[in-house]
């Protein structure tokens, strides 16, 4: 009777394991020699590292028969090709997946299958996440020639999350840009800063953070948005204005590094954003001791956040066109639905 798996291995692949946050793959006796000659073959201290370890181990085969091959076929090949974020929320998703259905072969998979599984899952948030991995899973299954047809694209309709409606007003942000900074130069006036480009340029977070003192061109400010799901990819360039020029200018003379080669930096001169993690906990953090100055200092009794900036500079744009080409969508409907808030003023009829 085979062994039961412990806790922090499920959801792995078969013969993994991880031991004080390092992984593991438990060789097969006889195939020592082609793992370094080693019993367990270490693979890496993180999970993205793991699989590219394995990946440079495993020559792929025709052998995908179960969702679980499929699943490590598609953590290995086509998540490592993603933001560094983007994968770590894979992997998460993927591991989940694998605990229930991993076993399953791909011809039993079939649309009541999803319905049944996002009915199992207490936050189906999560759930519809998960099952759009899976989804594109087997739409690369389809394009590897392992399947013939995907089991359930276009035979299932999920109710998906209702895009936030928070409308940051004019007075808000008043507001906000009226809170006191106790230096002259610092966090307060670094996120003063930050909303007034913000709220001008509707760059996404990433970019903005990125933004770099040689961005900052005779023709405007040149922008190469993230990878983003719905976005064009296409460099911008927003040229200048008076309010931009003067918004830039204050950008620059609260950073603690004046001749750091970031328009935002923290207090070594560096970007918030680490490129390793993809994260910004710097900036998160100041962003919420800000918001919770302005919540208790101020009459703004709402929380917003960074999205709902953005959304502002959408639903400001006089046109649709002019706010999907702010917010660099490929598709206007995005703007349109998530990013365009405020009420729409109809004519009446008499």
């Amino acid at each position: 009777m085979p062994r039961s798996r412990k806790a922090n291995n499920k959801g792995l692949p078969l013969r993994w394991c991880e031991r004080n946050g390092v992984y593991f793959y438990r060789v097969p006796v006889g195939l020592e020699a082609q793992w370094d000659g080693k019993k367990w073959f270490r693979l890496g201290g993180s999970l993205p590292e793991a699989y590219r370890a394995w990946a440079e181990k495993l020559a792929h085969t025709d052998n995908t028969k179960t969702v679980a091959d499929l699943l490590d076929r598609y953590a290995l090949q086509v998540v490592p090709t993603k933001k560094v974020t983007t994968q770590q929320q894979n992997q998460v998703a993927i591991k989940r997946l694998r605990l229930v259905l991993g076993t399953a072969p791909l011809t039993g998979i079939r649309p009541q299958t999803v319905y049944q599984y996002i009915d199992k899952r207490q936050s189906k948030t999560a759930a519809r996440r998960e099952i759009e991995i899976l989804s594109h899973a087997f739409t690369k299954a389809v394009e590897w020639g392992i399947i013939d047809r995907h089991p359930f694209k276009g035979e299932i309709r999920l109710t998906g999350e209702k895009p936030r409606t928070r409308y940051v007003e004019d007075w808000e942000i008043v507001e906000c840009l009226a809170l006191e900074a106790k230096r002259s130069h610092g966090s307060v006036l670094a996120v003063q800063a930050y909303i007034r480009v913000k709220l001008i340029t509707g760059l996404r977070r990433g970019d903005l953070l990125r933004l770099s003192m040689s961005d900052l061109q005779e023709d405007g400010i040149h922008v190469t948005p993230g990878k983003t799901a719905g976005s064009t990819g296409k460099s911008i360039i927003l040229t200048w204005t008076d309010e931009l020029r003067s918004a830039v200018e204050m950008a620059k003379a609260a950073r603690p590094v004046r001749i750091a080669p970031w328009l935002f930096c923290n207090r070594d001169g560096e970007c918030y954003i680490s490129e390793v993690t993809g994260r910004a906990g710097g900036w998160d953090t100041m962003w919420r001791n800000f918001m919770a100055r302005v919540l208790k200092e101020t009459e703004v009794k709402q929380r917003f956040n960074e999205h709902d900036l953005r959304a502002k500079c959408a639903s400001d744009a006089e046109t649709l066109a002019h706010a999907q080409a702010l917010m660099a969508h490929a598709d206007s409907r995005l703007t349109e639905r998530v990013y365009r808030r405020k009420p729409q003023v109809v004519q009446p009829l008499r």
